[in-house]
């Protein structure tokens, strides 16, 4: 038993083992169980799920407190709330791709849970490099800080003008060049057999699910350039980096079902992003200015729902014009 005391990456092995056996626990329940018939996902059943995972989330924050300490458990709230938030920004782009891929919404659950798998695996690998970095030169938190401040600044500037065109996206373009992909959806198959039309032969076709899902998990690794830097500039242990980030995207795929429909309340919550990233990327400088070893994980907390407070509020009020002249359904 001893083994489950050691320590990885600065934390006893049975506190990630408690934790992954939590999450495949829930993955499974999740598919195994609830969703194992493919049906479309309501409000009502996306909003109940979504609220159980940031419950579980929230609540995990205990056992940090429990085994940590005050500060970590702060640190992981904060690093909660800006994954779940920065999160959000996928939702836009999920809907894009499966709007583009014509995706039946009966079936978009099953690609985003195989999603979830994926990013579990590709967020623990970007983690582990940058601990690993943060471990060696410290000084990186840095380039870390600077980069968030510049992407703040940048999408405040870019305001609503900044479009999606997958149809002449490279990526997508590469992929039908190089797979042999249907025109159609066969069910929830991501891969069907199908007879070569030239040479008779049976092949593999990629069904368009494979596709959203490919791109689905591209473009996570794209917003984690954003994501796993800010959580940094919050705390540098691993443990905690890597439960925040994964707690807020597990509840990510039932959210979305909500939020999709509604994504318009939202779309000035993009500005709120922007001063949540300059403010996470600033406060490494304004702990070296004040003379603080680092700065305060409450402030740090309340501040971050400040700002993400009045981006809803000022979403919500800015789009209510709209929402009263959308006819009822």
């Amino acid at each position: 038993m001893d083994i489950l005391l050691t320590l990885f990456l600065g934390q006893p092995l049975w506190m990630w083992l408690t934790f992954l056996a939590l999450v495949i626990g829930l993955l499974v329940l999740d598919l195994g169980v609830l969703h194992r018939d493919d049906h479309v996902i309501g409000v009502a059943e996306s909003l109940r799920t979504s609220a159980f995972y940031i419950t579980l989330g929230v609540a995990f924050s205990g056992f940090v407190w429990w085994q940590m300490g005050t500060e970590p458990a702060a640190q992981y709230l904060t690093a909660f709330v800006v994954e779940k938030t920065l999160a959000l920004d996928n939702i836009f782009v999920i809907a894009l791709i499966f709007g583009f891929f014509a995706i039946p919404a009966a079936y978009q659950h099953r690609v985003l849970f195989w999603g979830i798998l994926g990013v579990i695996v590709l967020r623990g690998i970007m983690i582990g490099i940058g601990a690993t970095l943060v471990e060696q030169y410290h000084w990186i938190l840095y380039i870390f800080a600077a980069f968030l401040i510049f992407t703040g600044i940048k999408m405040l500037r870019s305001g609503e003008e900044e479009e999606h065109d997958l149809a002449t996206n490279p990526l997508v373009r590469f992929l039908k060049r190089r797979m042999r992909v249907t025109d159609e959806i066969h069910g929830h198959d991501f891969v069907v057999r199908k007879t070569d039309p030239v040479s008779g032969k049976t092949l593999r076709y990629a069904t368009p699910l494979l596709l959203a899902l490919i791109v689905i998990e591209l473009a996570d690794v794209v917003f984690a350039v954003d994501s796993v830097p800010a959580v940094f500039t919050i705390t540098t242990d691993p443990y905690i980096v890597y439960t925040s980030n994964i707690f807020a995207i597990l509840g990510l795929r039932a959210l979305y079902f909500a939020l999709s429909a509604i994504l318009r309340r939202f779309a000035y919550l993009k500005y709120a992003l922007s001063v949540l990233l300059v403010f996470i990327g600033s406060k490494i400088f304004v702990a070296d200015l004040m003379g603080w070893e680092k700065f305060p994980p409450v402030w740090s907390l309340g501040i971050t729902f400040a700002i993400l407070t009045a981006g809803v509020v000022y979403s919500l009020w800015k789009t209510r014009k709209d929402e009263a002249q959308t006819p009822p359904a």
